[in-house]
């Protein structure tokens, strides 16, 4: 029945790979199901038969599609299924679209979308790499045109070595999470995060993983292609017409050259649009129905005049050295009642960051296929049309917000203090107000200064920084803290986030075939370099340190461990005990299944004294330990004190004062709040209190102190 069935196996990072083709999907350009230990994908890639009308870009999908019963889970909520894509699902999305889309033809307007499915997951192979390398060779055994194959590769730093593919465990101790895809000569795509990791190391493990992927995973898919490949379909092409281009430069050069030649992205659109409309009002006539190529051509005339600008004279448009970043700017403690504020400003690049500090209970419940359940640590970013100056409503963030908060996110990640340490979950918002390149990179310095301004003790400072390429035949150059238009005409965009010691996270876009060893050892120089001056020069300057405390506006947090066993006393039957602590305390309480207890609550006073009367309920008692109780029932032989929730004792009516009491109501009643001593405790577990033994005891304390403090 399924004559078209085969198997393909290799070994990837000591373990076996195999890719099945010709059993499912039989409708599709490309397809393949890829397993690794007990993870399974499977991977479709379709194409549209004609270009698609009016686009001048290659229209590219790629989606990542998380299962819930790859992992055995019936999803929550009310539907019972699937719904929108995780951040998780969105990010890996991007992570395989970046390395897969400059290698398709650039002229090929075929609408072409990859759906990778998460079949099965085992904890210790992760599917996102298998997605990548099942997306290559979908597309490279299809018929749709690809300068591939690539593959991708997972690279940990466990005890200072560097571990290929890392399983569960290794990645749990890892101080690299690190992904790395390349073609057979060059690397085409780095994302990382990264415990302080220096640049040399950084870059050993990247060829690590490239010289893996060039050993196993290349001659593999290409043994696959060789095998049921079929031939690349035709198409139209939409290459531009390079008469047009040439006549526009002939006409109109020196006037682009001019209106470039700025380092104000307002005044250089504002010189740029009435020669954009003189071309239009010429060449609409001469190219009918065109006018998207029109657009093209002008944005190809700019590219030109950019790229021989800095290939030939070193000149970049705001008239910076290489090396040179744009004016800095840091400020903190700018918005009143919120609790922390950060804004940094690099040229017309601005971003301001605010924190916001809460019960541990407010981090964010995830549900997808990984082990993660809870994020303590959470970071936003929002890109609102305003930022360049654009009218358009807001439709919530894209993927490309979510990517740029979890790249700031996963810069700040290794500096940020444990729960243990800091038992506060921690929300960070980047909001762009202005936009001329690297946002995200001046999001992840914009968040450093909001940390520190709340007082949160981060480990360091982190500051990001990007660099930029330029590329023609072997000449390739660099240049650090590109702008916009930079971004736009060059080929490389090379994020790196960092602090003194080391790299914290990475994020490479290309729009070239890839890079080589020099290329990625000079982008690491120059930002490395950038980095240190940021921090250095402007941020440490705007505020030194963090903060010795935490916001006045900032909830109070105060935490402490208990006993297993004693959880279920904290919480009470019902949870009758822990609802009385939060009444009484006005705090609100969480505690983990280890016994952790976070109490957070806005009147410090009140949440130390919710902690005393917790540690009271999970000590035991010991005779000479004195108690505030509350008195809970009257007998004419004496009073009952609750002197824990849930714990109390006898107050003899003969060890009420130091006198005869006739009547114990003479001293207390039912409500009253008196200070008591353990003074025996009976084989039943029977407590005995003593309110005369408990003043007296304070008595002689306080005389001692008096006494002290005269001499």
């Amino acid at each position: 029945m399924f004559d078209n069935y085969r198997t393909f196996k290799t070994t990837f990072a000591g373990r076996e790979l195999t890719v099945e083709t010709g059993k499912v999907c039989g409708l599709a350009n490309g397809s393949c199901w890829i397993r690794y230990g007990e993870s399974v994908v499977m991977v479709n890639v379709t194409a549209s038969p004609k270009p698609r009308d009016g686009v001048d870009f290659f229209p590219l999908s790629v989606d990542y599609e998380e299962k819930l019963y790859s992992v055995g889970k019936i999803p929550g909520g009310f539907l019972k299924r699937e719904g929108r894509p995780s951040e998780k699902a969105i990010l890996t999305s991007r992570v395989v679209d970046r390395p897969m889309r400059p290698l398709f033809p650039k002229d090929m307007r075929n609408d072409v979308a990859i759906v990778m499915t998460v079949l099965a997951v085992d904890p210790d192979t992760q599917p996102e790499i298998l997605s990548m390398i099942g997306a290559s060779v979908a597309v490279t055994i299809s018929d749709i045109p690809w300068n591939g194959p690539i593959g991708g590769i997972s690279v940990g730093l466990v005890d200072g070595e560097i571990v290929l593919m890392p399983d569960a465990e290794q990645r749990a101790k890892s101080d690299l999470q690190l992904t790395v895809a390349s073609s057979e000569k060059k690397v085409v795509m780095i994302e990382a995060g990264a415990n302080e990791v220096d640049d040399d190391t950084m870059l050993k493990a990247i060829m690590a993983g490239h010289e893996e992927i060039n050993k196993s995973i290349i001659p593999f898919i290409k043994e696959i292609q060789a095998a049921i490949g079929k031939p690349k379909f035709e198409f139209p092409s939409m290459e531009i017409d390079h008469n047009l281009i040439d006549a526009l430069m002939e006409e109109f050069g020196d006037q682009v050259k001019y209106a470039l030649d700025t380092d104000d992205k307002n005044i250089r659109e504002a010189r740029l649009q009435p020669i954009k409309d003189a071309i239009h009002e010429k060449y609409d006539e001469i190219y009918p129905d065109q006018a998207s190529m029109i657009d093209e051509a002008i944005y190809k005339l700019q590219k030109v005049i950019v790229r021989r600008w800095l290939l030939d004279e070193q000149k970049r448009v705001d008239g910076r050295g290489m090396d040179d970043m744009r004016p800095l700017a840091s400020e903190v403690n700018l918005l009143p009642r919120v609790h922390g504020s950060g804004l940094f400003t690099r040229g017309q690049t601005q971003v301001l960051t605010v924190a916001t500090l809460g019960p541990v209970s407010d981090a964010q419940k995830l549900e997808g296929i990984d082990e993660e359940d809870t994020k303590r640590y959470m970071h936003h970013y929002n890109f609102p049309a305003y930022s360049v100056g654009e009218t358009k409503a807001s439709r919530g963030p894209g993927r490309r917000e979510i990517g740029h908060g979890a790249l700031a996110q996963r810069a700040l990640e290794p500096v940020i203090p444990p729960v243990e340490e800091f038992p506060y979950a921690i929300r960070l918002v980047s909001e762009v107000l202005s936009s001329n390149g690297s946002t995200s990179q001046a999001s992840i310095c914009g968040s450093t200064l909001a940390l520190m301004d709340a007082g949160v003790p981060i480990k360091a400072p982190v500051a990001g920084i990007s660099c930029g390429l330029i590329t023609e035949g072997d000449r390739w150059m660099t240049m650090v803290d590109i702008q916009g238009l930079e971004d736009f005409y060059g080929d490389m965009d090379f994020k790196v986030g960092g602090t003194h010691k080391g790299i914290t996270a990475i994020q490479m876009d290309l729009k070239i075939d890839g890079l080589t060893p020099e290329i990625i050892a000079d982008a690491f120089a120059k930002t490395h370099k950038a980095r240190i001056k940021i921090l250095d020069e402007v941020m440490l300057k705007a505020i030194p340190a963090p903060r010795a405390t935490v916001n006045e506006y900032a909830p109070k947090m105060i935490s402490t461990k208990v006993p297993v066993d004693k959880i279920r006393e904290v919480i009470g039957t019902g949870g009758k005990v822990i609802q009385k602590l939060c009444a009484d305390f006005e705090v609100k309480i969480d505690i983990d299944e280890e016994g952790n207890v976070f109490i957070c609550g806005n009147n410090g006073e009140k949440a130390n004294a919710c902690l005393d009367t917790i540690k009271s309920i999970v000590t035991e008692p010991e005779i000479g330990a004195i108690y505030k109780g509350k008195v809970v029932r009257v007998k004419e032989f004496g009073a009952f004190v609750e002197f824990a929730p849930g714990k109390e004792g006898m107050v003899h009516i003969s060890e009420l004062e130091n006198r005869r009491v006739e009547k114990v109501e003479d001293v207390c009643d039912v409500g009253d709040q008196i200070i008591v001593k353990i003074i025996k405790i009976d084989n039943q577990g029977k407590i005995g209190l003593s309110r005369k033994e408990a003043l007296a005891d304070i008595e002689a304390k306080k005389k001692a102190q008096a006494s002290s403090d005269n001499n």
